[in-house]
C-alpha cells in the first residue's frame, strides 16, 4: 500500500514544480497520515494506513528543528526560495498552527527575510478564525478547489466531513480575495469502476464562476506528477492544461500551469 511521504517534520529542500527551491514544513506525524479529506490523488497515500504512532510535532520542536536547518543552509550559503508547509496531511489541523506561522515568520526574517512562506491547505480549516488569520500573515496562502460542483469535489477530494460542499468552501475562500492562490488539480480516470473528470466544459465552467467569486492572485493548475493511491487515474497533459488555462485566463486571471 502507498504510504507517507515524509519521514521528517522538515524536509529537503526540494525542487517544486510551482515554487521553486522549497524547504519543506510536515507538521503530520512522520509515521502516519491525518487529514481531513482522502483524495484519490493523495501522494501520501491513504487514510486508512493510519495516524501512526508519533502525533503532531509539539510547537517547540517544529521551531528548533526548522531554525537548524535554516541556520546550517545559511552558514553553507545554500539557495532558498520559499518555506513551505505541506506533508503527510492537512498542515491546518495542527492544533498550534497559528503560532507555528508566528514562529516561522520570526526565523524567516532572522535567517532568510528574501524567503516566502507558503502554506498548501485542502482549504476545510476556513471556518475557524485563528487559522483564516495565520494564513493572513503568509506570503502565498494555497487554497485547493478542485471542483466547483460538490458531487465531483466528493468523489476526488473524500472530504471526513458529510456536510462540507464546493459552495461553503468557495464562500470561505472568498473571503481571502487576492490574499490568496487557488490550487486545483484537474484529472479523470475511474473510481471504483465509476468515470471521474474535472477537465469537462461543464466542470471548467463551474470553477471559472468559482473563480470570478473568489478573485485570487493567481490560479495554479496541475495534474497527476507521481503515482496515486487510485491506480485508474489518468493525468491531463500540460498542452491540454493549458487549454484550460486560457479559457480562465480569458476571463481576467493570471493562471499557472505546471
Amino acid at each position: 500500500m502507498q504510504t507517507v511521504l515524509f519521514h521528517s517534520t522538515i524536509f529537503g529542500p526540494i525542487h517544486s514544480r510551482r515554487l521553486g527551491t522549497s524547504l519543506g514544513v510536515n507538521l503530520s506525524p512522520d509515521d502516519g497520515k491525518i487529514c481531513s479529506f482522502d483524495c484519490l490523488y493523495c501522494e501520501a497515500g491513504f487514510n486508512a494506513q493510519g495516524p501512526g504512532t508519533t502525533g503532531f510535532p509539539p510547537r517547540a520542536e517544529v521551531k528548533r528543528l526548522l531554525e537548524e536547518k535554516l541556520s546550517s543552509m545559511k552558514a553553507a550559503g545554500q539557495n532558498l526560495d520559499v518555506i513551505t508547509f505541506s506533508g503527510n496531511g492537512e498542515p491546518t489541523l495542527h492544533p498550534d498552527f497559528a503560532g507555528i506561522i508566528d514562529d516561522t515568520i520570526a526565523l524567516r526574517d532572522a535567517y532568510f527575510p528574501a524567503v516566502k512562506i507558503s502554506v498548501l491547505s485542502n482549504s476545510t480549516r476556513l471556518d475557524d478564525s485563528k487559522v483564516c488569520e495565520a494564513l493572513t500573515k503568509v506570503d502565498n496562502n494555497i487554497l485547493k478547489l478542485d471542483s466547483a460542483i460538490t458531487p465531483t469535489m466528493r468523489v476526488i477530494d473524500r472530504p471526513n466531513s458529510p456536510e462540507f460542499t464546493s459552495e461553503k468552501v468557495i464562500d470561505r475562500i472568498a473571503q481571502f480575495g487576492d490574499k490568496c492562490i487557488v490550487q486545483t488539480m484537474i484529472l479523470r480516470g475511474f473510481h471504483n469502476g465509476k468515470p471521474v473528470d474535472n477537465s469537462t466544459p461543464e466542470e471548467v465552467d463551474a470553477l471559472i464562476q468559482a473563480y470570478k467569486k473568489i478573485q485570487p492572485a493567481e490560479v495554479m493548475l496541475y495534474s497527476i506528477d507521481r503515482k496515486t493511491p487510485e491506480e485508474a487515474l489518468v493525468k491531463v497533459e500540460k498542452d491540454e492544461l493549458e487549454k484550460i488555462a486560457e479559457r480562465i485566463r480569458k476571463e481576467g486571471f493570471k493562471v499557472m500551469v505546471s
